[in-house]
């Protein structure tokens, strides 16, 4: 019987995929990684544990606030800090999911495979392994892993793919899961509600009055509290009355100044990268379909993996330094790579 580990946090999506993984006929065993030292994350482990005893499964809690702290929360903040924004999730999912948890999975557990309850699918095409969009388009989640490579993807499955959200809440249901009735959070993990992430940078870096400039004029329109706490592209929160709405177009974390102005001014054709994974071997240049934010329709464009450039077809709104830059294939669909973006080119 193979061994099946399965990452589990207590909620809807982790908990039917060990359910479905039991059925399968594997030796399910779960792991969750205590990610921080407060109430709420004890309380995760504790969802977890009912979880993995209404199905009569091993539980284990892994330690991992040192590894988070350090790579997901001071990545944050000192993104925050810098005058980027960052994407906590794509860290987590290296270095603590597919990092630590994956490891010791392997390692000290033996398992034959690791588990997860995202929405993606796997297949191994001529001996390479690719990810390909889930049946649940407004689920899919290729954009937040493609900094996995081969040798894990080679051992990870996600039984959820080929599953609509409805269908799995019906399956927990049927099951009586204890996580049935679980709501669905997007809340960044390590800033629990009530806090939001701008009373939290608020809490961490203080207020730090700085001013807003019409970026087409350089015309003083206002001042603010602190250039972390806009992002590119944001409207709300901006507090000043115009002649037409203002969106922000930069900030400079060096002069705390945040740049606003029309929304058309907010459209670039390329942008620069960093940091470049790819899910397999690529050609230099190749054409793809382009995300530069999650919850978006990707965009045609070429990626010059050399000049370290992507240039699209038709310009693209609210590129966002420190946000994952993320190419899927124009033919089927599957996930080529990405990279951090850099900054944006006008």
């Amino acid at each position: 019987m193979k061994k099946a580990i399965v990452a589990m946090s207590g909620g809807l999506d982790s908990s039917v995929t060990a359910l479905l993984l039991q059925k399968k006929g594997y030796e399910v065993l779960g792991v969750t990684g205590l990610m921080l030292n407060t109430p709420q994350a004890f309380d995760v482990c504790a969802n977890a544990k009912s979880v993995a005893d209404s199905l009569g499964i091993e539980h284990h809690v892994i330690d991992v606030s040192e590894e988070f702290g350090r790579e997901v929360v001071s990545y944050f903040e000192n993104a925050y800090i810098t005058g980027k924004t960052p994407n906590p999730c794509i860290e987590c999912n290296k270095f603590i999911k597919w990092g630590r948890l994956f490891n010791i999975s392997m390692q000290k557990f033996g398992a034959d495979i690791f588990a997860t309850g995202h929405y993606a699918e796997i297949r191994c095409v001529d001996g390479v392994y690719k990810l390909y969009p889930a049946k649940d388009e407004k689920k899919d989640q290729l954009y937040f892993l493609y900094k996995l490579p081969q040798e894990v993807l080679r051992k990870t499955i996600f039984p959820l793919y080929k599953y609509c959200k409805s269908e799995i809440r019906e399956i927990a249901e049927q099951y009586n899961l204890p996580s049935k009735s679980a709501k669905e959070s997007q809340d960044i993990c390590f800033i629990p509600k009530p806090c939001t992430a701008k009373k939290y940078l608020l809490d961490k870096f203080g207020q730090k009055e700085g001013i807003f400039v019409e970026k087409s004029t350089g015309k003083i329109l206002g001042r603010h509290e602190g250039f972390y706490q806009y992002t590119i592209g944001q409207r709300k929160g901006i507090g000043i009355a115009y002649p037409y709405p203002l969106y922000v177009l930069g900030v400079d974390a060096e002069k705390n100044i945040v740049y606003v102005g029309r929304e058309e001014e907010n459209y670039s054709k390329m942008l620069r990268l960093k940091d470049i994974n790819f899910s397999y071997p690529v050609e230099n240049n190749f054409r793809a379909m382009i995300k530069v934010r999650y919850n978006m329709q990707p965009q045609s464009g070429i990626v010059d993996t050399a000049a370290l450039k992507v240039v699209f077809d038709e310009p693209v709104n609210s590129i966002t330094p420190g946000q994952a830059c993320v190419f899927y294939s124009p033919d089927d669909g599957c996930l080529i790579g990405g990279g951090e973006i850099a900054y944006v080119c006008c």
